[in-house]
């Protein structure tokens, strides 16, 4: 479940090297899913609310809750010249390899999880 889905993903474990290394990882989940738990220095932008233009960077590491919403993402940036990969397995598979994680708005006491 946890394995990539197309040569160009990148296993949660890269992911998280690249991003602490300073390449930008993008969390496309909706509001109530980043407050409960997302990557620390993630950039917050909802999939549903994808502005281009706000963008931090044309290289960018795309992350979702299972890596579906942000496959779309990465297929439709590809095309218009963004150097963008997908997190496999997304935030449940973060999760599950034990990889930093912080919660915040409402959820901000409560211990990170994956919605």
């Amino acid at each position: 479940m946890n394995q990539p889905h197309d040569p160009a993903d990148v296993d949660v474990r890269t992911a998280h090297s690249a991003a602490e290394d300073g390449l930008t990882l993008l969390d496309v989940r909706e509001q109530h899913e980043w407050d409960a738990g997302h990557a620390p220095g993630a950039v917050h932008m909802p999939a549903s609310r994808f502005d281009v233009s706000q963008l931090p960077s044309d290289r960018v590491l795309v992350i979702c809750r299972s890596g579906n919403r942000s496959g779309q993402v990465v297929q439709a940036l590809t095309p218009v010249g963004f150097d963008v990969v997908n997190v496999a397995g997304g935030m449940l598979a973060w999760a599950d390899a034990g990889l930093p994680m912080v919660s915040s708005g409402p959820h901000e006491a409560d211990a990170p999880t994956v919605m």
